[in-house]
């Protein structure tokens, strides 16, 4: 079995099974006519299923042939322009290249002695993303697997911080323990669910999360949380974080970022501004200001996975001041003993709530490299511009309604039918909307995304590929609503 293990002997083996199923790969994408073929669970899972994992094929083609029935054949494909579903990126190939290379030298980012080099790239990426933030020269952060990751990493830090704060000040120090059911997060009721989730893993509970409405636009309502600030003050608790979104999951809406800053400063809470969608705008040539304000943030989530067109996983969280990620830190003798930080020999497990860590900062390295910030940027700024348009298309479009002039690249729309079809009740429209997707998938001639708006059910484009057009939005506009139509063309004929 030593023949499979890649070192100098199997080099060339290495070269031509690598080859192989870059071949194979490179076919599909070239041949891929639809975003998927619309498979089911049913269909599928007993294929995956029946395969013996204790008899191995050896054959590395015969694998390849195997895993053309199990996933090639079946995958999702993100490249493909009618993909209008998550925040699914496709990617660029400077990217995919430095995929390759760090899978297969395999470093590993906590200790300088496992990344020599990977540190270094690692840590100056962090600095050229602080620096386009704004953050200051104590800045610094890490890279994580996603945007939960980072928004959990920063919570934690503000959670501690906050600790830190309310201990020190107190006339007779407080216990922690005495201190956490008193913390509160304000956030918007349009914020990524990973806020509350990180709440409850922190030991505050969901209940510590105060949702915030947000205004016709969908951003955080700054004159609502005022408000709240001002009853957990009067209430005797604690404003641990204030968590502004800059593009939320379903709209693409930015908080007003200048006013919730002044806010959080105003009474002590630290701010957090969750970027994984909209940190694309760093590198806009043409919309960075759409970001002014999240300069002032005490840290930052940003996702490359998404609006920087890198292969998952790339992330990062960012801090205004380095000091504050000591509150992750824990010196272990066996990998990073407080020594080393006195010889300053670079650990970046001291930063991170990970231990063994990919070297994924590489794929943005060498992205950079090849195409440079307003290259990423500009491709950020098509599909917000392809966005402009579509919902120009939408709000012309009689057969639907459409929620918000989308601020990045997310539109949220219902098909609605004309009243000459007949007077349905909402929760059968409700029904003709989620069956329009359910169909549309099971089809394979499009992916799009579901939401929920105040109660009601909504489609969701999320777009994230240059190479869709109005085309390809209004081709699938028809689809949806021919699904729609036909679904409640179903339903009369079983009510009469």
């Amino acid at each position: 079995m030593r023949q499979h293990l890649l070192n100098e002997t199997t080099a060339d083996l290495y070269r031509r099974s690598v080859t192989e199923g870059v071949s194979r790969v490179a076919a599909k994408i070239a041949t891929t006519e639809r975003p998927h073929t619309g498979i089911s669970v049913d269909e599928l899972a007993p294929v995956i299923n029946g395969i013996d994992l204790d008899k191995p094929l050896e054959d590395p083609a015969l694998v390849l042939d195997e895993l053309e029935e199990v996933y090639l054949r079946d995958a999702v494909y993100f490249h493909h322009p009618r993909y209008l579903g998550h925040l699914n990126c496709p990617v660029v190939i400077p990217a995919v290249l430095g995929e390759a290379v760090l899978s297969a030298v395999n470093s590993s980012l906590d200790t300088w002695d496992q990344s020599i080099g990977g540190t270094l790239i690692e840590r100056r990426l962090i600095d050229w993303t602080t620096r386009r933030i704004g953050l200051g020269p104590a800045a610094d952060g890490v890279f994580t697997s996603g945007g939960s990751q980072s928004n959990f990493h920063a919570l934690l830090l503000a959670r501690d911080e906050a600790c830190r704060i309310v201990m020190q000040n107190g006339a007779a120090e407080p216990p922690k323990s005495q201190v956490l059911p008193k913390l509160r997060i304000f956030t918007s009721e349009c914020s990524h669910f990973s806020v509350k989730k990180s709440a409850a893993m922190l030991g505050l509970g969901y209940e510590a999360v105060i949702s915030v409405p947000c205004d016709s636009k969908r951003r955080m309502d700054t004159s609502v949380l005022a408000l709240e600030l001002e009853n957990c003050a009067r209430e005797g608790l604690f404003p641990m974080a204030v968590v502004a979104t800059a593009g939320t999951t379903d709209f693409g809406s930015i908080d007003p970022l200048q006013e919730i800053a002044d806010l959080a400063a105003e009474h002590g809470a630290w701010m957090h501004v969750d970027a994984a969608y909209g940190c694309g705008l760093l590198a806009s040539p043409t919309r960075r200001h759409l970001l002014d304000g999240i300069e002032r943030a005490d840290s930052v989530t940003v996702d490359y996975h998404k609006s920087f067109f890198q292969p998952v996983s790339s992330s990062a969280m960012l801090v205004r001041d380095r000091d504050t990620l000591a509150h992750a830190t824990y010196h272990a003798d066996y990998l990073n003993p407080r020594r080393m930080a006195e010889e300053r020999i670079p650990n970046q497990v001291d930063k991170s709530i990970q231990t063994t860590r990919r070297f994924d900062a590489l794929k943005l390295w060498m992205t950079l490299r090849v195409m440079g910030a307003d290259g990423i940027g500009s491709l950020f700024d098509e599909v917000i511009d392809l966005a402009a348009e579509g919902w120009k298309l939408i709000a012309a479009d009689p057969r639907f309604q459409v929620v918000v002039e989308p601020q990045i690249s997310t539109l949220v729309f219902r098909y609605v039918p004309s009243t000459d079809a007949g007077d349905f009740r909402a929760d059968l429209i409700d029904e003709a909307n989620l069956h329009a997707r359910k169909a549309l998938f099971a089809s394979g001639e499009a992916v799009v995304a579901g939401t929920k708006v105040d109660g009601d059910q909504y489609l969701k484009f999320t777009l994230l590929n240059p190479q869709t057009t109005t085309s390809d939005i209004a081709a699938v506009l028809d689809l949806l609503a021919a699904h729609a139509e036909q679904y409640l063309g179903e339903s009369l004929v079983h009510a009469s």
